[in-house]
């Protein structure tokens, strides 16, 4: 689990950047000097204010992704004449599902590091690949093989479907 830690110093730049009215609330008064940012939190909640010292924000978990970025500017080279088999999970950001196959096609692609690359496609900002594919919904996974599709893991699977798939493929 990766921790990552950032000073903090509040000010009036970063109260029009984190004042969104379901996140957080804002108290601006006529005197500059005097603002007041609270973060709603479950016990309570943490207020900035202007001229307070620095604070450090920890985060306790962040994603460190193993599987790469594919987009239609690289797809040619990094799925269609790829050596190694290849893994490409289908997403939208927006998708929840598709956040929890993110976390295991980010096991897969540690596990099999070296004989099957991994990635993802963000079909948002890259349709023109998912429209080849007749990607509808997603997650979708689609596995290839000498540039040729051979597998599909439609919807949010146990890890176990993409194991065996992957596995059909490397004994092809």
């Amino acid at each position: 689990m990766a921790s990552y830690s950032t000073s903090v110093t509040p000010s009036s730049h970063l109260a029009a950047k984190l004042a969104h009215p379901r996140a957080i609330s804002s108290h601006f008064s006529s005197n500059p000097n005097s603002l007041n940012i609270s973060f709603p939190l479950k016990n309570g909640s943490f207020k900035l204010r202007r001229n307070a010292p620095s604070i450090t924000l920890k985060t306790l978990f962040a994603h460190d992704p193993k599987a790469a970025v594919v987009t239609k500017d690289t797809w040619e080279k990094s799925v269609m004449i790829s050596d190694a088999p290849v893994l490409v999970e289908f997403y939208a950001s927006w998708c929840g599902p598709c956040m929890m196959v993110h976390r295991i096609i980010d096991e897969i692609a540690s596990e099999y590091a070296g004989r099957v690359s991994c990635f993802i496609l963000n079909t948002d900002t890259d349709f023109p690949v998912a429209e080849v594919y007749n990607i509808m919904a997603v997650p979708v996974v689609l596995l290839f093989k000498n540039g040729e599709r051979k597998e599909s893991v439609v919807g949010t699977m146990p890890k176990e479907y993409y194991i065996a798939a992957i596995e059909r493929i490397l004994k092809s």
